[in-house]
């Protein structure tokens, strides 16, 4: 038995998740356990599709076990995103191998990536500031130093997938964790390339689709059929979410903010607090992001803070790693997934969210958290959901 960890999102789940499930089953393993992200996403935004209905999907398109990342990790910058996502396959204690995608396609180019980078963050301090006080973030002026110095680890950590993956080794090596890496080189179309490359896409292309009412046919070239079948029946059924639906509610909640309240986020630095309150009485959600966004602060950040603002997601939160696995799907082999984690797992693992809730003041808080998101998450839909779903949700078990 040979248990592998994906992290992931599936927001949704296209050819290349298929291809990258393949080359995992390749390299040996029988078993595989993925984290996903909710009810929302690191780029800052709704999933386009319920969350338990892309985990009980992706249960039968080779996963075996899905876990849930909680809400606050989801909405995060990729370093606390892949630290909370490596925890909770790492606490599971029976998983032998983490496996990612990446641009380079090579473990020993991405460590010595990690390295440089590090020593560069470490020695460079002052040049890295030099170029923020210009106005750009700190991942860009951190690359810039790195290319002066480590052109090569520069070009590296310059690609999405790659600034990703290099995260993940970072919390393999925090947490001393015994999971070996793999990583699977990123085949077809780029992390957000506007245009499909054969059968392969990037699902921002994919959501661009979904969003703009394509038809089964046309998404079933770029993504499996069952996928592709689900999204038109979820279109059918009023399933498919929309930021634009929360603009109101997030317009309010910023309006009703003080700076003290928006400088509680975790994501909140360098008086930005000031620089969002200011934009507070903005008549739309893409003049409040405009107005906000600068060369330092990216789009995703600001709509993370937006959202995490509207959840109600503070700094406090990200004091505490995920203090439990929530359990969204499975099958026969995540059973035996599961059996096998028994006296290993040092936090517990299982699918009733108020059970789960119930161990300490951070379980409750975890659990708090996530039930808002997904109250929120229902007002994003074409047909509004009722109020604590979440609580009453009944997981996807898909035995033989």
């Amino acid at each position: 038995m040979k248990v592998s960890g994906l992290i992931c999102e599936y927001n949704p789940f296209h050819n290349g998740h298929l291809y990258h499930i393949s080359e995992t089953r390749k390299n040996g393993a029988t078993h595989i356990v993925s984290v996903m992200s909710g009810s929302f996403v690191q780029r800052g935004d709704v999933a386009v599709m319920d969350k338990l209905a892309r985990a009980r999907l992706a249960v039968k398109s080779g996963v075996d076990l899905v876990i849930e990342l909680p809400v606050q990790f989801s909405l995060s910058s990729a370093e606390n995103f892949a630290a909370g996502a490596v925890w909770l396959l790492n606490c599971l204690g029976t998983v032998d191998e983490l496996s990612f995608g990446s641009e380079c396609g090579d473990i020993g180019m991405l460590r010595q990536a990690l390295d440089r980078v590090d020593e560069i963050a470490e020695t460079r301090k002052p040049d890295i500031n030099d170029i923020m006080e210009k106005g750009y973030t700190y991942p860009r002026a951190l690359t810039s130093v790195l290319n002066g110095v480590y052109p090569s680890a520069a070009a590296i950590v310059s690609e999405p997938n790659n600034t990703l993956a290099i995260e993940y080794l970072r919390a393999l090596k925090s947490f001393h964790s015994k999971m070996v890496p793999f990583t699977v080189k990123r085949e077809g179309a780029s992390h957000d390339s506007g245009a499909a490359e054969g059968c392969y896409a990037s699902a921002s292309y994919i959501r661009e689709k979904i969003l703009g009412g394509a038809d089964i046919s046309e998404l079933a070239e770029i993504m499996p059929e069952l996928w592709a079948k689900a999204v038109g029946e979820a279109a059918e059924n009023g399933g498919i979410a929309r930021l634009e639906r929360l603009e109101r509610v997030m317009l309010y909640k910023l309006r009703m903010a003080s700076p003290e309240e928006i400088a509680q986020i975790s994501d909140i630095a360098q008086g930005l607090e000031n620089r969002i309150y200011g934009a507070r009485m903005a008549g739309s959600l893409d003049e409040l992001l405009c107005s906000v966004k600068t060369k330092r602060y990216t789009m995703a950040r600001i709509k993370r803070i937006l959202l995490s603002l509207l959840i109600g997601i503070t700094r406090e939160d990200m004091t505490h790693m995920p203090p439990y696995g929530r359990i969204l799907a499975f099958n026969d082999r995540g059973r035996e997934i599961l059996a096998a984690a028994k006296g290993k797992a040092v936090i517990p693992y299982g699918s009733s969210l108020a059970k789960l809730s119930q161990t300490n003041r951070v379980t409750r808080r975890f659990a708090e958290l996530e039930g808002r998101a997904s109250d929120i998450y229902g007002l994003a839909l074409d047909n509004v959901t009722s109020a604590a779903d979440d609580y009453r949700a009944k997981i996807a078990i898909d035995l033989e």
